[in-house]
């Protein structure tokens, strides 16, 4: 076990951008409790210290998503240190600001959350770019070692700020956390990242976006991924919104009793992220999200009975561990389910999914234990993740390989004969195949499956026809927004693709190849200089397909 997980490590690369992430992680950390410190000293209201974590991870839920899309659209080693840079600059001067004392409680709201957005930009950059550090058999472990990574913060991360707010002040804690961004922010300056030049110019913000979302949505095992972190998330909330009033309602103990059952679990999660490969290679991704689903719900039900810190501490620690290992298990299934291309996009996506889960489940189990007690609300959210396994009847965890997500290069170029931009279209692509009525059925269901290749990379507008007249006669047909798009669609295909292509060309009868037409449905623009003109007015060009 431990071999493997070192087998990451050895990729230099990876190793120092790992080593300086765990320093990054103590930072985040001491901030936490240094703005919650300093937010104590300049105000006597508990919703404004209350809402220092809430500025720390609002930036996560709102600014995923288009970070994504960023991370995607270009460099991501550029988008890291953009969001690192925007984080230093932000906790430099915050660390300013309350050395003169001209902090307040907003302002220190708002700084905390401009040094999460930055954070938040980074994150998914980062994620993403794992998969180009280290080779495709080593990435589960590579997966593990970043969750690892947040858990020997957080076991020893907040106790460390403690020690450093209580000795030198809140202004040292934000000054560690600037430094820690140090390393982290050097280490992508110094990554060689291999050069994937594009042929094609990045989406616009808003159509990346949309284009993530939308192989989300027709990508049946990312889809199945995110609705089962977001159900996990949402029955396992109670024991993350609860552990201060299980250390003071149910241990009767203080704010040491707290601090140690989020070290438990910290450490907890720890020897769950080492188990990664070892319990992917035996049991594989299905029964092991499972098993830690019983795992944790048991644990949060002994939780909610137990009045013995030892026996609580235990617990807490199990869950850490199971937890850690069912998060790493679906980060592995979303970033062995998404193409290079979208990767940052869906692991976004799956991130909101998981954070929206824990942050609606800690509003509703609060309510909960409101009316039951803590714990009784232990209890019930215990018992819905023990039954959670169910989940696997019908939405199994998906089996993919990272070898079926590499691009492939297509045969073929397009015919073109007018002068088209990026942004002539809509464009309108029909396929004809001619399949033995016989075999209509089977190519039929080919064809549902192509459906979702085809939309998932950005087709609009699916459709498959069959002449009446001539019942061998079948006809795609799809919508690209724009001649770029298409282009996109066309440099998106990878190998899985083209095996669902092959699967329906197979039911084509002997003859010409299935003939395809690409025709634009607003030619006015190439209509609107005279045909002896040399060439396209203003800046058109001509753009021919990969």
């Amino acid at each position: 076990m431990l071999e493997a997980m070192r087998a990451p490590l050895r990729v230099a690369t990876f190793r120092t951008i790992w080593t300086t992430s765990l320093l990054s992680n103590f930072g985040q950390l001491i901030l936490g409790v240094g703005a919650a410190w300093e937010m104590t000293r300049i105000t006597h209201s508990a919703d404004m210290v209350a809402l220092v974590q809430a500025a720390l991870m609002l930036p996560l839920m709102l600014v995923s998503v288009p970070a994504g899309a960023v991370a995607d659209m270009f460099d991501r080693r550029k988008v890291a240190l953009t969001g690192l840079a925007l984080a230093t600059f932000c906790a430099s001067w915050l660390t300013l600001l309350v050395t003169l004392g001209f902090t307040t409680p907003w302002l220190l709201l708002c700084f905390c959350t401009l040094i999460g957005g930055g954070v938040a930009l980074y994150s998914p950059a980062w994620q993403a770019s794992v998969r180009e550090q280290v080779p495709p058999a080593h990435l589960p472990e590579a997966v593990a070692l970043g969750a690892i990574s947040y858990n020997l913060a957080r076991s020893v991360g907040p106790a460390l700020g403690g020690v450093i707010v209580l000795t030198l002040g809140a202004r040292a804690a934000f000054a560690t956390n600037a430094l820690c961004y140090l390393p982290i922010l050097a280490a992508f300056y110094f990554w060689r990242r291999p050069a994937v030049p594009s042929r094609l110019p990045p989406e616009r913000l808003g159509r990346a976006i949309v284009s993530g979302a939308r192989y989300v949505i027709h990508s049946p095992p990312i889809r199945t991924v995110l609705a089962r972190a977001l159900i996990y998330g949402f029955a396992a909330a109670a024991n993350v919104a609860l552990t201060p009033l299980v250390a003071r309602d149910l241990l009767h103990g203080n704010a040491g009793t707290y601090g140690l059952l989020l070290g438990t679990y910290g450490i907890g999660g720890i020897g769950g992220s080492l188990l990664t490969g070892t319990a992917r290679a035996r049991l594989g991704d299905g029964q092991t999200v499972g098993l830690c689903s019983c795992v944790t719900g048991v644990m949060i039900v002994v939780i909610g009975v137990s009045r013995h810190l030892s026996l609580t501490a235990a617990a807490f620690a199990m869950t850490g561990a199971a937890s850690m290992l069912l998060n790493a298990i679906f980060n592995v299934g979303v970033q062995l389910s998404a193409p290079r291309w979208v990767a940052a996009r869906a692991l976004a996506w799956y991130q909101s999914a998981l954070t929206g889960g824990l942050t609606f489940g800690a509003w509703m189990w609060g309510h909960v234990a409101t009316r039951e007690g803590v714990g009784g609300a232990l209890i019930i959210s215990g018992a819905g993740l023990i039954l959670m396994p169910l989940l696997g009847l019908v939405l199994p965890m998906p089996e993919n390989s990272a070898d079926d997500l590499e691009r492939v290069e297509l045969p073929h170029e397009p015919d073109v004969a007018l002068a088209l931009t990026l942004r002539s279209g809509p464009v309108t692509i029909e396929v004809e195949y001619r399949v033995d009525p016989a075999h209509a059925r089977q190519f039929y269901d080919a064809m549902l499956h192509l459906q979702r290749a085809r939309r998932r990379n950005g087709a609009f507008d699916w459709s498959l026809a069959r002449d009446i007249a001539d019942p061998a006669q079948w006809t795609e047909r799809y919508h690209c927004p724009t001649w770029g798009d298409y282009l996109r669609l066309r440099d998106r295909f990878t190998h899985a693709d083209r095996m669902l292509q092959e699967a329906a060309d197979a039911y084509h009868q002997p003859g010409p190849a299935p003939r395809v037409r690409r025709q634009l449905e607003r030619p006015f623009g190439s209509v609107r200089w005279r045909p002896d003109t040399p060439d396209p007015p203003g800046d058109a060009m001509v753009l021919f397909a990969p």
